[in-house]
């Protein structure tokens, strides 16, 4: 979606406060013995007293209100009847719909005690993201974008997930373009003023490579190594973007 008056900025702002205000619940509820069906069932909750939807469960069919991964778990894991044990690195990806516009964010909530590893790697996911945000302005090409992510990530030592990257939003989950998360040569064109992106660093300690669980939807590491993911959905101008979902 590219942003064409102050009307629909004030309406992607409201689907953003929206995602940010249930997160921050859903992170506070993160502790040990609470299964990710429960909180599954919090975020239900939490949207429906904002009056907004569950943008994949209408769209694509997903079955819950918000994907939560724990662990090697990368994206698109399935709430249910695990629970969060200490240790834990649990991704609370959630993505909503507040009067026909669509917010995406997302948060890796560390269950102490965390080890010095893990701890880094959810400090390289937030760098690599700070770093997007910083240098997401109008004319920037997509493909520094993802340069830029990747060498944040590198020099902590970790590893972005090739396979996965952000992606336009604002009216549906998923729009044009694809933003990866590394230099990719077939990234082509710059970003524009008032285009919505989902930007969000995918990060692991192993090699990256990935597969497919049988639920058909919950992505893991095949080296079962752990993962960070961070996002925020933000708005392109010729400035510091404007990012909806802080």
């Amino acid at each position: 979606m590219t942003i064409r008056s102050e009307a629909e900025l004030a309406g992607l702002r409201r689907a953003g406060a929206v995602v940010a205000g249930v997160l921050r619940s859903l992170e506070r509820a993160v502790e040990p013995g609470v299964t990710t069906g429960e909180l599954d069932a919090l975020c239900a909750r939490e949207l429906a007293r904002r009056d907004a939807e569950p943008t994949p469960a209408r769209e694509l069919s997903f079955p819950g209100s918000i994907c939560i991964s724990v662990n090697d778990e990368a994206v698109h894991g399935v709430p249910g009847a695990r629970r969060v044990e200490r240790g834990d690195l649990v991704k609370l990806d959630l993505v909503a719909t507040k009067d026909g516009f669509v917010a995406d964010a997302a948060v890796t909530v560390c269950v102490p005690p965390i080890a010095a590893e893990a701890r880094g790697l959810v400090r390289a996911a937030r760098s690599a993201l700070d770093v997007a945000i910083a240098n997401a302005s109008a004319g920037l090409p997509l493909r520094a974008l993802g340069r830029a992510i990747e060498r944040t990530v590198r020099r902590a030592g970790f590893r972005v997930i090739r396979e996965l990257g952000g992606h336009g939003v604002g009216r549906a989950v998923h729009e044009e373009p694809h933003v990866p998360n590394w230099d990719d040569p077939l990234a082509a064109g710059r970003l524009h003023e008032g285009l919505v992106l989902a930007v969000e660093p995918v990060v692991t300690s192993g090699a990256g490579a990935l597969f497919e669980e049988r639920d058909g939807w919950t992505l893991r590491t095949r080296d079962r190594a752990p993962v960070a993911h961070c996002e925020h959905t933000l708005v392109v101008t010729r400035g510091r973007p404007i990012v909806v979902t802080a």
